[in-house]
């Protein structure tokens, strides 16, 4: 094939004997590889929205749309006799040193995966995680944000979330309070633990079913102690341990 024009009367020479067939086979490829690319993110994309979040979706979306179009230009590249090996081992030491490179982020972009589609916890509910307990706060795709108790927000990566044991606070309708009064050797532990009972009972945070437990626990020479439980509604239960 005769040399291209190029800049300063100088000219580019075309190494490569490509037929008529050829160049036109390797645009139909490129573009129907365009064409399956821009449909799979479209797809994916209304897919993964209504079931993940927003971050997971796009990202997914967007490395399936690169992959096709890679495939698709090596393919390409291939039908017009050019040898595609060295972008295939390119590609494929690339892809170790990110692999290496990134373990921890996919590790993190998984685990964020599964909790969104496990959904143990939503924003906005009360957890404990460990030693860190507050309201979930935000929940993205390589970690999430609790608002501790103590306003202060801890981040913590969504793979350590994933293996941590999580308490959630609000998932049954109700929860059980219970508080220890300490009572002196002298006291008359029957008539402290009425009086307990009673006063439990006239309490509006209190649920009669299940039904208040007063007793007397850890008796000793020194005194004894009267264990109240009772159960409150989920969204109730700070107010009612703060009234014990």
């Amino acid at each position: 094939m005769a040399g291209l024009p190029g800049l300063g009367g100088a000219s580019l020479s075309w190494p490569l004997s490509v037929s008529l067939d050829q160049l036109l086979t390797a645009i139909l490829i490129l573009a129907v590889g365009i064409v399956a690319a821009l449909l799979v993110r479209g797809r994916v994309y209304i897919y993964l929205s209504k079931r993940t979040s927003r971050d997971i979706s796009v990202a997914i979306s967007r490395i399936l749309f690169y992959t096709i179009l890679f495939l698709a230009g090596v393919a390409a590249l291939a039908q017009l006799g050019i040898d595609v090996s060295v972008f295939l081992v390119a590609g494929g030491i690339v892809g170790i040193a990110l692999g290496i490179a990134s373990q921890t982020v996919a590790s993190n972009l998984i685990a964020g995966v599964f909790l969104y589609l496990e959904r143990p916890f939503k924003v906005g509910d009360p957890v404990i995680v460990g030693s860190i307990g507050g309201v979930v706060y935000d929940i993205s795709i390589l970690s999430s944000k609790i608002l501790k108790w103590d306003g202060v927000m801890a981040r913590i990566p969504n793979e350590a979330l994933f293996k941590s044991n999580v308490d959630v606070l609000n998932k049954s309708l109700a929860r059980r309070v219970e508080y220890r009064i300490p009572v002196k050797e002298t006291s008359d532990y029957s008539k402290a633990a009425e009086i307990a009972l009673n006063a439990i009972q006239e309490e509006p945070l209190a649920l009669a079913e299940p039904e208040p437990q007063v007793f007397v626990d850890n008796i000793s020479e020194r005194g004894a102690e009267i264990v109240i439980r009772f159960w409150a509604p989920s969204d109730q239960w700070f107010n009612a341990k703060l009234k014990c």
